[in-house]
């Protein structure tokens, strides 16, 4: 999945859960969102593999599933 940035489109860097525009310096954080709720997710890591899960009764979410924000 590639991320550009809201403000300017520029191509985003990952940053320890942080992604940065370097076309405008500016850091954003990314949120992880419910597809079926819209609600934030917690994120599972487990073995390498990251995956998340809807507290509001929608389980698992797998990270193809999650809907992505800035915050």
């Amino acid at each position: 999945m590639e991320l550009t940035c809201p403000d300017c489109g520029g191509a985003l860097d990952l940053r320890s859960g942080m992604v940065h525009c370097g076309a405008c310096q500016r850091d954003f954080s990314v949120v992880a969102r419910c597809p079926d709720c819209q609600q934030p997710l917690e994120v599972l890591k487990a073995c390498g593999a990251v995956d998340y899960f809807c507290q509001h009764g929608h389980g698992l979410i797998s990270k193809k599933r999650a809907l992505f924000s800035f915050a």
